[in-house]
């Protein structure tokens, strides 16, 4: 054919790898389902019977894991739907930036600079007062389908 090498980059950032398909009718309450290009948490499931044209329906209803908002979908319950790959990680808290970013501590001792103080007003206030103390926080990261939120806060004792 040809002499000529061909070099391919592989780019696996097309949000395929974020996601897995799961059946409808297997989702349950308390899992996970994309809603509308979301992540989102599923509150309610509610399943109809076969009509007249054969297919029964899952009537789901999330909450989205990152901004709180309620989605609702309806799908077939043979068909497939989208769950994301959602992981927490904990991390330590080194020292919050003037620009309202963190420096967070990994556990292979590298440090995390890229994440922003959470915008619940609850959150913020114990991480500030907590930090201001001078006490030992571990901040949980919830990430899903490229975003990352801080979503819990535990005290580990003073330093």
């Amino acid at each position: 054919m040809s002499d000529e090498e061909h070099h391919f980059e592989s780019k696996a950032d097309a949000g395929a790898s974020k996601t897995f398909p799961q059946q409808a009718g297997t989702i349950r309450k308390n899992g996970y389902i994309v809603i509308k290009n979301r992540p989102c948490k599923v509150v309610e499931v509610s399943t109809s019977k076969t009509g007249k044209h054969g297919h029964a329906k899952c009537h789901f209803v999330g909450i989205d894991i990152f901004t709180a908002k309620k989605l609702e979908d309806i799908v077939p319950s043979s068909h497939n739907c989208d769950v994301p790959h959602v992981n927490r990680t904990d991390y330590q808290l080194i020292d919050i930036s003037e620009d309202g970013f963190m420096s967070l501590l990994t556990e292979s001792g590298d440090t995390k600079d890229d994440l922003r103080l959470p915008t619940d007003e609850s959150l913020l206030k114990q991480i500030k007062d907590g930090f201001a103390e001078g006490k030992d926080l571990v901040v949980s990261v919830m990430s899903a389908m490229g975003e990352e939120q801080i979503c819990a806060l535990k005290d580990i004792g003073p330093k």
